[in-house]
């Protein structure tokens, strides 16, 4: 009987090499879909504060201007971006009822917690606590888009939370103003800098200027020094400049590839930007989450526990006062997903941080808000553990 022999074509076998070569694109993929250099970066820094304290601040005091005041630019620019097709026709937040609402409900997540701040500090034991009020007020926009984003993934919560966060510490930035800290505010310096680049801005796009490159380096550089020397945060530079570059009618979503031959400024802006503001997350998380775990004191829970009771609160209180102005929440919204958005906002985290260290001076007090502000990251587990019981989001019953 006649053998046959099988005949194995070149192909027939994947390339091991080619294979493995391929993983790491495909890792870094997967990692800026769902930021997960953030939450590495945070981890980095706190095993490196409590081995080598020394050399970790050391580090991070070299790095903290150039990341938190210029690398950060790019990722409040990507995330505004998604807010400006949020709001654009046809958008979740739009028509303007619908956008202005993130805005009167961040009155709730700012305000109320800082009334539940201010009425709990006395039975911890430490007066002087309740001078870190401003760092209540705020949200850690970063950290919270990754939370938001893990379980909402792509869905109309997330613009609103952006808004929301924003608004919040903008009040923030006021309310260091009223406590007399943070250093002197400069609004003439601000307006005039910042009206220089909104012109700017506007005048590019009415001459139909298609690359991103004048809009980020003129306007947004503008806008960035009016920020810097007018007092107030240079990282969101680009998010009043954004919304200008012109941008395709519809577009593939956020981190997410330009379609083939996209050529409108705000894809070109979001293909170039992308990757830089991966590693500018890592750095992020690097510099800012090293906090020395020493002993909690009973000081240490005031922050945490006014933001699980108040800020899911006020965020309900927010939303009605909005609806009685006639506002309205945006489609595939309800109480569920308001609860589990509530939960993401009480992550204070790198923003509560700045604000405690810029309202209260070095010592105990300002020692134990930021271990506060670290344990705040537990509302993480909270939004999760609630979308789950509320079937909402990811947990969702299709």
């Amino acid at each position: 009987m006649a053998t046959v022999k099988s005949v194995r074509s070149p192909v027939a076998l994947p390339d091991v090499t080619e294979a493995r070569g391929a993983r790491f694109p495909r890792l870094w993929h997967f990692a800026a879909e769902y930021l997960l250099l953030l939450p590495l970066g945070a981890v980095i820094a706190l095993v490196w504060a409590n081995t080598l304290p020394e050399s970790y601040f050391d580090t991070a005091f070299r790095l903290e201007f150039l990341v938190n005041d210029v690398a950060m630019v790019l990722f409040f620019g990507l995330i505004m971006k998604e807010v400006a097709e949020a709001t654009a026709p046809g958008g979740a937040l739009h028509p303007r009822r619908r956008a202005l609402l993130p805005l009167v409900a961040s009155l709730g997540i700012a305000l109320v917690p800082a009334l539940v701040f201010a009425a709990i500090t006395p039975y911890f034991g430490e007066p002087r606590l309740v001078e870190g009020w401003p760092a209540v007020l705020v949200s850690d926009v970063a950290f919270g888009y990754f939370i938001a984003l893990v379980i909402f993934g792509k869905h109309p919560v997330i613009p609103l939370f952006v808004l929301l966060s924003i608004s919040a510490n903008a009040l923030g930035v006021a309310a260091l103003a009223v406590a007399g800290a943070g250093g002197p505010l400069r609004w003439d310096v601000l307006l005039l800098l910042m009206a220089a680049a909104l012109g700017t801005a506007l005048l590019l796009r009415r001459n139909r200027v298609r690359r991103f490159w004048p809009y980020v380096l003129v306007a947004g550089g503008l806008s960035w020094c009016g920020l810097y020397f007018g007092g107030f945060e240079p990282a969101l530079a680009l998010v009043p400049i954004v919304p200008f570059l012109p941008h395709a009618r519809r577009d593939p979503g956020f981190f997410v590839d330009a379609a083939p031959g996209a050529r409108d400024a705000l894809s070109r802006f979001e293909v170039w930007t992308r990757h830089p503001a991966q590693v500018a997350l890592l750095l992020f998380g690097l510099v800012n989450a090293g906090v020395p775990l020493k002993a909690l004191e009973p000081g240490v829970w005031s922050l945490p526990i006014a933001l699980v009771v108040a800020k899911p609160l006020g965020l309900i209180l927010g939303v009605a006062l909005a609806a009685a102005f006639g506002l309205h929440l945006p489609q595939r919204i309800g109480w569920r997903e308001l609860v589990v958005l509530g939960f993401v906002s009480t992550i204070g985290f790198t923003a509560t941080l700045f604000f405690a260290t810029a309202a209260v001076g070095p010592g105990p007090v300002l020692s134990a808000l930021k271990m506060g502000a670290l344990l705040s990251v537990g509302g993480a587990a909270l939004a999760l553990g609630a979308a789950a019981l509320l079937r909402t989001g990811r947990f969702s019953v299709r």
